[in-house]
């Protein structure tokens, strides 16, 4: 039998989540005791922000497999084990556990409705307890048909279609308006969660340069620390204006920060060199009117929730067609199972009666 048990975002607040979060170094030191206890023959443990699940397998896996795991988990953790805390876990077994790792992998189960980033987290975490023989014939099997039919429906459906983020509709935009986001400068203003999201989603796709700018200079510097780049005193973001190709404004500021005369002076000075400023502070920081100038792009929050709340409705549409995916995609891997098993039933049986074979 297989069985997982796990909590996510659905069913434990963060600080609950995070007391039991595991590094590769944990991971390998809970499930060599998991094996030698007896507790599962195999085992492999997924830990993200946003999840933690241990999958096993053995004979002596059944439905009862939760309490004596849940304390297991709890102890490994050092958290004193209460009945309440089971309310924030769930357990399956055979089919329910391969079907929830296939939603898990597809990008079904997370927060971000088809993302792709829990696929590389589980493959890594697969790939820890291959490498340390944690897992074994049954959860092998199991994880790479589930990686297989991840890949099968991102290539079936278009569960991943657009982008549902506004860090990632930001990144969208910038890279239809310039043609090479490595020649980019990116000027941020507010050190916020939001703007730290979305000055970091348009350096991954390329852009090196990068100066914050924010009231409390510690914080401008911490932030540039985090993503390379430089800090600028508040008083003197304004003199970055030449540089930059790409502003993120999100401050909180009763009105504009910037005007519409400050980037109509700035833009006859660029020869119809693009700019694109995006506005994610609520009241807005930036004057509405620029977006007359030419060649000038500005987008708010609610442009960017709108575009990525597109993305959104079209990934949930698609939701039904995955769930069928996947029914059948576990039906067709416990058939093959039961012919295994079969199968390999019939050669021990043939090998008992013919010894000599």
């Amino acid at each position: 039998m297989i069985a997982h048990l796990g909590l996510n975002h659905k069913t434990a607040p963060v600080h609950v989540r995070e007391r039991f979060a595991f590094n590769a170094f944990d991971s390998i030191e809970t499930l060599t005791a998991l094996l030698r206890n007896g507790l599962a023959e195999e085992g492999i443990l997924i830990s993200t922000c946003n999840r933690v699940e241990l999958y096993i397998a053995g004979d002596q896996v059944s439905r009862d497999s939760m309490r004596p795991l849940l304390q297991f988990l709890a102890r490994s953790r050092s958290i004193e084990y209460t009945d309440d805390l089971e309310q924030c876990f769930y357990f399956n077994t055979d089919a329910e556990t391969l079907h929830h790792l296939f939603r898990v992998v597809s990008g079904l189960d997370s927060m971000a409705l088809g993302e792709t980033e829990i696929l590389g987290q589980v493959k890594n975490a697969y790939d820890l307890a291959l490498k340390n023989r944690f897992s074994g014939r049954r959860l092998n099997k199991a994880f790479q048909e589930a990686f297989r039919t991840a890949k099968y429906i991102r290539s079936q459906t278009d569960i991943q279609r657009g982008h549902i983020s506004v860090a990632n509709v930001a990144v969208e935009l910038a890279g239809k308006i310039f043609d090479d986001l490595d020649h980019c400068h990116v000027l941020v203003i507010g050190a916020g969660d939001t703007s730290e999201k979305t000055a970091k989603a348009i350096l991954s796709r390329g852009a090196k340069q990068l100066s914050i700018a924010n009231r409390t200079l510690e914080r401008s510097q911490a932030l540039a620390e985090r993503l390379g780049g430089s800090a600028v005193e508040f008083e003197n973001w304004t003199a970055r204006i030449p540089d930059a190709d790409i502003i993120i404004s999100s401050t909180s500021a009763p009105g504009y920060v910037i005007t519409f005369p400050m980037i109509r002076e700035y833009m006859r000075s660029r020869e119809h060199h693009p700019l694109l400023l995006i506005d994610i502070a609520v009241p807005r920081d930036i004057d509405p009117d620029i977006d007359r100038l030419e060649s000038v792009y500005l987008y708010n929050i609610d442009d960017l929730e709108t575009i990525a709340g597109e993305s959104r409705r079209q990934r949930e549409q698609q939701v039904q067609h995955c769930q069928e995916l996947i029914a059948r995609r576990v039906s067709e891997f416990f058939d093959a199972m039961q012919k295994d098993r079969e199968y390999r039933n019939k050669m021990r049986l043939s090998s008992s009666e013919n010894p000599s074979c």
